[in-house]
């Protein structure tokens, strides 16, 4: 038999106390695709962090390529060397550049020679997407090509670079891809796959990472399972049933949930917001009511089109349809909302892309804290920096902002506290209605704990709140309510004794098949 292209043997990785993997073995043989699944927070990311050398694992673990033994830690860029490449869940590409100039950009900026022979450059950058049939313009900039075109050049280019490396050694390599579906449609979803598929037929492998366990079972012929750390389960593809690797991925055989389930019964509120027929890129027309104090749950599977709810809502992306009323008011159209009308609403947004949508790095934490608001601080034509700085240290106080300096930069603060800065930016400002995405991502326990009392406490004031989150044990933890979207419906609300960690995950796993007997429209889900 053929050596695997990829063996690994005893994986492990420790975060100071908290076992990451746990001794993980698996290997993927010559033009295998292979499906890698796991819950949020099952190892995959870290695992392919070790693979891409952005860590290093435990002593003990090996790694073996093309039945030769690979010295651990692998230092940045050796994946290369070695024959592998990654897309990951951004791509990488630089949407300023040039199609020609992404697909070239290793190989541009690693050449010995400072000259750069464009004419040549172009004819390569042609040949490797004619080899897989695309048809994009090699001068064209990437921020103007389809989402579908950039996805499948990120894996042409991907394929590129191990083909080079492959040209050398003589022998197939591996290309990773990391949720390579979620944001495509349908059709470019079969486009991927036949890329895929063409790249396999090479004697390449591809190693399939994605939460969408109906593209894994088309596309993959083995599947790897991860489960808090550890190895799951290794299942062969074609003799495997969706239940099966459910029941891989979550630890135990779950049942279907039906459509618009409810799991018990929630403390009654008043309606405070009623949203109709919200829709944007991923997200199809969906009807949600908010109660007046509640703190709502929305999550499922990346790319179900949850993400999208809090932005649409805030006026902060394009959508196609939809409006919101508030207490029984007129309702106001959705294309019309902006950040600034928002704001003069009481409305508030927290991104998840704190450094990039939400706070500003290279200003002090006073100003980041004040950004919406800072008119109010100007008296007589002028603005009182010492009123600024002495309500942005209580702030501090408040939120326990560690280290309490408003005039430190945002960037001379941890994650956590950063977060904590932009949450008391917007606490303050007491808005009636608090969108949050991802609220806790990358902060520390402790982190957690303060912000959803900080959360709790709001809400318990009467104000409404949002929470848009991949994180099951955090909506868990906080809301009153979660809805589960697949494939851009809402199909499953969660409510009392079923509204657990494991039961929001199992939800979110369950009810994915779901979404292709569902009709266009989604149900209407309210506030009990």
């Amino acid at each position: 038999m053929a050596l695997p292209v990829l063996k690994l043997d005893g994986i492990a990785k420790t975060f100071g106390g908290a076992r990451a993997l746990a001794g993980v073995s698996f290997s993927v043989a010559p033009g295998e695709v292979h499906g890698l699944l796991g819950k949020n927070g099952s190892g995959k990311s870290t695992l392919v962090k070790i693979l891409a050398g952005f860590h290093a694992p435990d002593p003990g673990g090996r790694l073996d390529f093309n039945g030769e033994a690979v010295d651990l830690p692998l230092k940045p860029g050796d994946f290369r060397r070695l024959g592998m490449s990654f897309v990951h869940q951004n791509l990488g590409l630089v949407p300023s550049l040039t199609v020609l100039e992404n697909l070239r950009f290793a190989h541009l900026t690693t050449a010995k020679s400072g000259f750069i022979d464009w004419r040549r450059e172009r004819a390569t950058a042609r040949e490797a997407l004619d080899r897989f049939g695309l048809a994009i313009d090699t001068e064209e900039r990437i921020d103007r090509l389809s989402p579908v075109e950039r996805a499948l050049l990120a894996i042409v280019r991907a394929f590129e670079e191990i083909r080079v490396a492959c040209a050398a050694t003589g022998r197939p390599g591996l290309v990773l891809l990391d949720e390579p579906t979620p944001f495509l449609p349908r059709e470019g979803v079969e486009k991927l796959f036949g890329l895929v598929r063409s790249i396999a037929a090479t004697g390449s492998s591809v190693i399939f990472i994605s939460h969408d366990i109906d593209e894994v079972m088309t596309i993959t012929d083995r599947i790897t399972v991860l489960r808090d750390g550890q190895l799951a389960g290794s299942l062969v593809t074609r003799g495997a049933t969706h239940e099966q690797v459910v029941e891989a991925i979550v630890g135990r055989r779950i049942a279907r949930l039906g459509v618009a389930s409810h799991a018990g019964p929630a403390v009654a509120r008043p309606a405070f917001a009623r949203i109709t027929a919200a829709a944007g890129a991923t997200l199809e027309p969906s009807d949600i009511t908010i109660g007046k104090g509640e703190i709502l749950g929305v999550t499922g599977l990346i790319g179900s089109g949850y993400e999208e709810l809090p932005y649409l809502v805030f006026g902060a992306r394009p959508c196609r349809s939809g409006s919101i009323a508030f207490d029984g008011g007129e309702p106001i159209a959705l294309s019309a909302m902006t950040p600034k009308r928002a704001i003069d609403l009481d409305l508030a947004l927290l991104p998840g892309d704190r450094q990039g949508a939400s706070g500003v790095d290279s200003l002090p934490i006073v100003d980041n804290m004040f950004l919406p608001d800072v008119a109010r601080f100007f008296r007589g034509g002028r603005l009182s920096r010492g009123a600024m700085l002495r309500e942005a240290f209580d702030l501090g106080v408040r939120y326990e902002v560690r280290p309490n300096d408003p005039s430190l930069k945002l960037s001379a603060l941890s994650g956590g506290n950063a977060q904590k800065v932009l949450i008391a930016r917007w606490m303050n400002r007491n808005p009636r209605l608090l969108l949050l995405d991802e609220p806790t991502q990358g902060v520390d326990v402790g982190t957690r704990v303060q912000i959803f009392a900080a959360l709790k406490a709001a809400a318990a004031s009467g104000m409404s709140v949002v929470c848009a989150s991949s994180d099951a044990e955090q909506l868990a933890e906080i809301c009153d309510r979660v809805l589960i979207f697949a494939r851009g419906r809402i199909l499953t609300e969660i409510t009392g004794a079923d509204l657990t960690k494991d039961g929001i995950a199992e939800a979110c796993y369950a009810s994915i098949d779901l979404a292709g007997h569902v009709g266009a429209a989604s149900p209407s889900v309210h506030a009990s």
